[in-house]
């Protein structure tokens, strides 16, 4: 039999899961954000309850369609922000999640990420319906590549699914396989990226550099 690979703390997520959102329980919620990643097949829906004169969090479910990872990582997302305000939920990076977790394996990054931006949509949904856009904190994702329609957001996910260099990248998004004229800020991206969401400071091979945050 094969070795379980998860920390006890995913496993206990996965197997006992908090805060699910079961149809028939009635759960009235405030806000809701839903994100997914076509690539890997997960997909999370965040339920928030909202005091409106605090913005705290006061209860919340969801919904996951996806492997171990990606439930223990909404499970244990669901728990850390109870009591919370809603600028400091938003804060919550995958980083975090893991650590909450006791880590993932590299494959499984992006299922802790998935966690965070559902919540994040949730609460600008919030914020959206409540007239506050001044506090919305959702950008639309940058195009890199103009000739193949390529953003920001795909090299994102494309790093999240394993694309290590330049090459990989153009693989998997076709990035740069036109006229080329994008590929040092995809580069830069890429390596933003890799550093971004596994704390690496791995450079590309056809180019190191690092691009700070924006």
């Amino acid at each position: 039999m094969s070795s379980w690979l998860y920390s006890d703390k995913v496993k206990a997520h996965f197997m006992d899961p908090k805060n699910i959102m079961f149809d028939d329980e009635g759960f009235e919620y405030d806000a809701v954000g839903t994100t997914g990643n076509i690539k890997c097949g997960d997909e999370m829906t965040f339920y928030l309850k909202i005091d409106p004169e605090t913005l705290t969090v006061t209860d919340c479910r969801w919904k996951t369609f996806g492997c171990a990872s990606a439930i223990a990582s909404t499970s244990v997302l669901s728990e850390m922000i109870k009591g919370m305000k809603l600028d400091d939920a938003y804060s919550i990076s995958n980083v975090d999640i893991m650590k909450e977790l006791g880590g993932l394996p590299e494959n499984k990054v992006h299922c802790s990420v998935l966690g965070d931006k559902a919540l994040q949509k949730a609460i600008d949904n919030y914020y959206r319906s409540r007239g506050m856009d001044d506090r919305v904190h959702e950008t639309e994702s940058r195009i890199i590549c103009r000739c193949l329609n390529v953003s920001e957001e795909e090299i994102e996910h494309a790093v999240l699914e394993g694309a290590r260099n330049y090459y990989q990248l153009q693989e998997m998004t076709k990035v740069g396989t036109s006229c080329g004229q994008c590929e040092e800020e995809a580069r830069e991206r890429l390596a933003f990226y890799i550093e971004k969401h596994f704390g690496n400071d791995s450079k590309d091979s056809a180019q190191g550099r690092k691009l700070p945050g924006r």
